[in-house]
């Protein structure tokens, strides 16, 4: 209970550290779409498993496109560096396609719990 409750301050606390950066890539708009979404509490979905994969690549792939915007959306505010953030961003996002099987089967290594809270007390 006590590394909930650590973990929850933590994350309130990180969240108003980073809100200036987040909201520097995520447009206003989905911003407060996704504070709607979130006082709501996670969809079951969330925590279902994708069962084969099929799904699982499928789910890689959508994390891929994600971050691609994201990195584009971010190569809007670099000024002069901008073609060349927007050449890596691309790149990334083939590598990362071309590779996708490999990158499914790395995250199924990697676990799925971790505990960041630091140690009890």
């Amino acid at each position: 209970m006590k590394r909930i409750i650590v973990g929850a301050a933590l994350a309130t606390g990180l969240a108003g550290l980073c809100g200036a950066a987040w909201a520097q890539s995520t447009p206003a708009a989905v911003a407060q779409h996704q504070q709607r979404e979130l006082a709501r509490g996670e969809p079951a979905r969330w925590m279902k498993g994708d069962g084969t994969m099929q799904a699982q690549v499928a789910t890689k792939r959508k994390e891929i496109a994600a971050a691609l915007n994201e990195a584009l959306n971010d190569c809007k505010q670099a000024g002069g560096e901008r073609q060349a953030c927007v050449r890596e961003a691309r790149e990334t996002y083939r590598r990362d396609m071309a590779n996708v099987k490999e990158l499914v089967a790395q995250s199924n290594t990697m676990g799925g719990v971790y505990d960041t809270a630091g140690p009890s007390e």
